[in-house]
């Protein structure tokens, strides 16, 4: 009753305030759901529209983990794969690779997954991204100590174009982000 209570209370407040933002949302369903394992915050969630024929697209966010944890996983039903990736620039080439043990999360640590960073890559998108749709995505988390938990987290779809200072996915169309297995 009381996680229901929880959850129905962060709904509520999120409509009637009208947050784009997954913050609360994600906050409460977790608090709601948390065992001892990974506590971690999960705010300005939202993904990247796409445009008809696309098949691949991106999920970013913000982390903050009360304790050492690691991302180990994501996954969400409007995509056959989801996976964090990592892009770095190697030289005068950037380039992209997926994380197959994860992202590690230092305690107490804001780790933005932005575009020309880390993020979360979707490939064999089984429906466009549209904005203003919302994206469920559940991220799947291990504690130093091996414990493990999931977080669900709605991601607000923006614009195509949308990206903030300093990061774009510019020479990301030629990339083979299937191949990230």
């Amino acid at each position: 009753m009381k996680h229901k209570l929880l959850v129905a209370v962060a709904f509520s407040l999120a409509a009637g305030l009208g947050m784009a933002s997954a913050s609360a949302v994600a906050q409460a369903t977790h608090a709601a759901h948390a065992s001892p394992a990974a506590q971690v915050d999960v705010s300005d969630a939202w993904a990247r529209g796409t445009v008809p024929g696309q098949t691949s697209s991106a999920v970013y966010m913000t982390l903050q983990a009360h304790q050492p944890t690691t991302l180990l996983s994501v996954s969400t039903p409007v995509a056959a794969n989801a996976d964090v990736h990592e892009m770095k620039l190697d030289g005068t080439l950037m380039k992209m690779r997926a994380l197959p043990k994860g992202l590690p999360l230092e305690a107490n640590k804001p780790v933005e997954l932005k575009p020309g960073s880390y993020h979360i890559m979707l490939t064999d998108l089984k429906t466009p991204l549209k904005k203003g749709d919302t994206v469920p995505v559940t991220l799947k988390f291990e504690t130093a100590d091996h414990k493990t938990s999931e977080l669900q987290v709605q991601a607000t779809v923006r614009d195509l174009t949308a990206a903030p200072a300093g990061g774009g996915m510019a020479g990301m169309a030629g990339m083979a982000h299937g191949a990230h297995k």
